[in-house]
């Protein structure tokens, strides 16, 4: 089936799934990756259609092996449920989570809302999740896999921001052996007084406090919502401190983007997009060589996804992007990026990793 006839297929039903509540939906998606899994016939043909693997785009990074550089975004696959299907979907890595030591059931609902006409989600989770002794048991039974998986860590709602190191340092030893790496999440706006936690001092104290538990690589996600002063002292500090690479951005509170009538949750999707790759460019002018960036936020194409690249993100993530652009975004997006690298010369993609930032900063890529 050609690619204009899938993309017209999608079209059509989406005015169907946008009729469903989004958490319903984002649960149903999840019910049949778990049943299908178990079907070969089903997932195989998936995987080799939509998951590219090809030289130009393999990296290795922290000594993980990168078929493709698109993961899966935190959120996607809270629990640990999806994992065989991140393939079938096209993404060469992905996150878990966000995983909290303890189960909690999120805020109430509804908590998440689709905005087509901008091409948006908002959502207030909350980290509704099972907890990391549940999470845990999924990966014993699935670890190592064929891609390297990521998890999303944040501490329980419940949980007082004196004691919130305490969490980040039960999950990481709960979850060291059977995850690649980590990433701490102190920026998400769901969980009440988490992004007090993006200063200075809890970060030098909690990376001081985790960094023996593991020689997995651990990773800070940041807000876009800082002042870019703050952005760019929180990167430097975090490289500083013994982060193992940034992601920039998690979701925005700027609810002016999509005139949104409700004042909680955070925003992804396109609206976003403009303000994660300034960020990304603030982040990169500081630490671009000292450590890999990740970039996550309104990436839904090839020509958005190589102009990260081109900034200097080295690993891309992407989740709203299935919601509009339908299952085989992924697919698209890497075979996009192919193209691109081609066309400008560049015969491996880690070539192309940060060739736009400035040339007086004289950096190396970091791989």
């Amino acid at each position: 089936m050609g690619k204009g006839i899938k993309m017209k297929i999608f079209e059509k039903i989406k005015p169907l799934i946008y009729k469903t509540d989004p958490e319903f939906a984002h649960n149903m998606v999840e019910i049949i990756f778990k049943t299908a899994r178990r079907c070969p016939l089903f997932f195989n043909p998936l995987i080799e259609k939509n998951f590219i693997n090809d030289p130009i785009l393999n990296q290795k990074i922290w000594n993980l092996e990168f078929k493709n550089p698109i993961g899966v975004a935190a959120g996607f696959d809270k629990n640990a449920t999806m994992i065989p299907a991140w393939m079938a979907l096209g993404f060469g890595w992905g996150e878990i989570g966000a995983v909290t030591p303890k189960p909690q059931e999120g805020n109430p609902k509804p908590r998440v809302w689709r905005y087509p006409e901008f091409e948006a989600v908002q959502n207030a989770y909350g980290f509704n999740n099972d907890g990391v002794e549940a999470i845990k048991k999924r990966l014993e039974k699935i670890y190592p896999f064929i891609l390297p998986i990521g998890a999303n860590i944040g501490k329980n709602k419940t949980t007082p921001e004196d004691k919130a190191i305490e969490d980040y340092k039960i999950l990481i030893k709960e979850l060291k052996d059977v995850v690649d790496l980590f990433v701490i999440n102190i920026s998400s706006p769901n969980t009440p007084g988490l992004r007090n936690l993006l200063n200075e001092e809890f970060i030098s104290i909690l990376f001081k406090e985790i960094k023996p538990l593991t020689n997995k690589p651990i990773l800070i996600k940041l807000s876009p919502d800082m002042e870019n002063e703050s952005i760019r002292n929180l990167a430097n500090l975090s490289v500083i401190s013994g982060a193992d690479g940034i992601i920039v951005t998690n979701t925005t509170i700027n609810y002016d983007l999509i005139n949104s009538p409700i004042k909680k949750g955070g925003i992804s999707g396109k609206p976003l997009a403009k303000r994660s790759y300034e960020v990304l460019q603030i982040v990169a002018n500081e630490v671009f060589g000292k450590v890999p960036i990740i970039s996550v936020g309104g990436i839904d194409s090839p020509q958005e996804a190589y102009k990260r690249i081109r900034a200097g993100a080295s690993l891309l993530q992407l989740y709203t992007a299935i919601i509009y652009k339908g299952p085989s975004i992924v697919r698209e997006i890497n075979q996009g990026l192919i193209e691109l690298l081609k066309k400008d010369g560049f015969n491996h993609i880690s070539e192309a990793v940060g060739v736009d930032i400035p040339k007086k900063l004289e950096v190396k890529h970091a791989s």
